[in-house]
């Protein structure tokens, strides 16, 4: 029957149904159609008129049990499961004819339920769950000789992942630091004052003297990694995440000030140095900072001294006269009748930033040197300070690979985590 056909049958059956007959079917001369209304629409099937009509209509009652099943009884609902209802339809009729099963027998046909394929699968899982307990079981025996191996040869170290990764490692590495002294931005503070004369608070310039000191610390750690671990990691087991160590800072918590006015200084310092020398990012950040614990303390002006620093660039607080600044380098209120902010927090008037400088005003420099002896990996790490600046809470972070065990460190000057 050709798609044409279809489609008129169809379009001419609303004109054939009509309203207060009692049966549900109608023929014409060439085909027969047997209905059911199911609240706002109508289940229809069309046969020839040779057919059996008490078939027909045993067929018409069984599709009427299978759409509730799968939708509920709407246009949209209908629309949406068209294809589910069109399975179940077809399990129910096969070329032309009514196959004798029942609601739940076409259910389980369209579900495709198979005991053997169940068993298959629980079969299947419990191979991967018996050989996921022989690589445990492994794992524990490889700790245990490595650790009885480590006790008889106290010279000897455990597994690193190889001098490649840790080359790799150490390329770029990014040191930070806080509050640095003259010699970056500015070199001195001075404060003008009328009403009374005070020693000036802050952190003190840097006058080291001493010549540059290196210092460092050794790493060491067997070169070939373990293939076993690499497996259990494939297999979704956990075997260690990247050893991130955590920043230690021993900075004291900030004393309430007891003097009528606090100046405070504090430079940032962000850079990030290549691998085999020579700077990416160089970027100083500093901000003067005025505390004043009364109202009329307030009416002050400060005067600073600052170097020709190329890349040096200051910005003022809007209530700071900016003129007065840019000419003589003197911080005070734009309004000189108006104090100072007065309280325990402090306000910042000044901020400047510093960009482009080179190697040479790096506060400290750090050299790390792989070495690979045998299966073994050692690595040298030193820092050596620059006479410039006088250094404290100095904190060097060194991202690792995933390790089942931390690294041997050997020798050191200071402390580690």
């Amino acid at each position: 029957m050709s798609r044409i056909r279809i489609e008129g049958l169809l379009a001419a059956f609303p004109k054939l149904v009509g309203t207060g007959k009692q049966h549900t079917y109608l023929e014409t001369e060439s085909v027969r159609y047997v209905y059911q209304p199911i609240e706002g629409l109508y289940l229809l099937l069309i046969t020839n008129k040779q057919s059996n009509i008490l078939e027909d209509l045993d067929t018409l009652r069984l599709l009427s049990k299978l759409v509730p099943e799968y939708s509920s009884l709407d246009e949209d609902s209908i629309c949406k499961t068209a294809f589910e209802l069109i399975f179940a339809f077809d399990e129910a009729i096969s070329l032309g004819n009514k196959e004798n099963v029942t609601v739940q027998q076409v259910k389980q046909y369209c579900e495709m339920e198979s005991h053997e394929e169940k068993a298959h699968k629980l079969m299947m899982q419990s191979k991967i769950n018996e050989t996921k307990d022989v690589m445990k079981k492994r794992a524990s025996e490889l700790d245990k000789i490595r650790m009885e191996k480590g006790k008889l040869d106290k010279g000897g170290y455990s597994s690193i992942s190889g001098p490649r990764v840790i080359e790799k490692t150490f390329s770029d590495m990014n040191i930070s630091g806080t509050g640095f002294g003259s010699g970056s931005g500015l070199s001195g503070i001075g404060a003008d004052m009328d009403s009374f004369a005070s020693k000036p608070k802050g952190r003190p310039s840097a006058a080291a003297t001493a010549p540059g000191k290196g210092f460092g610390m050794k790493l060491g750690k067997s070169q070939k990694t373990n293939q076993f671990l690499e497996s259990l990691k494939a297999e979704g087991e956990v075997i260690l995440e990247d050893a991130q160590p955590s920043s230690v800072s021993s900075r004291a918590s900030p004393l309430i000030p007891s003097d009528p006015i606090t100046v405070t200084i504090e430079e940032k310092l962000n850079v990030i140095v290549k691998r085999d020398g020579g700077v990416n990012n160089f970027d100083v950040q500093g901000t003067l900072a005025l505390q004043v614990l009364n109202d009329a303390d307030g009416f002050i002006q400060l005067q600073i001294e600052n170097k020709d620093v190329p890349g040096l660039s200051f910005k003022t607080h809007p209530n700071i006269h900016k003129e007065l600044f840019n000419s003589q380098q003197i911080v005070g209120a734009k309004d000189p009748n108006r104090p100072f902010p007065s309280g325990q927090n402090e306000t910042p008037l000044v901020k400047w930033r510093i960009q482009g400088m080179n190697e040479s005003n790096l506060p400290l420099s750090v050299n790390c040197w792989p070495s690979v002896s045998g299966n073994e990996t050692y690595v040298n790490i030193e820092y050596e300070a620059s006479e410039m600046f006088d250094l404290n809470n100095v904190v060097i972070s060194i991202p690792l690979p995933a390790l089942r065990e931390a690294p041997t460190v050997k020798q050191i000057d200071g402390e580690w985590k």
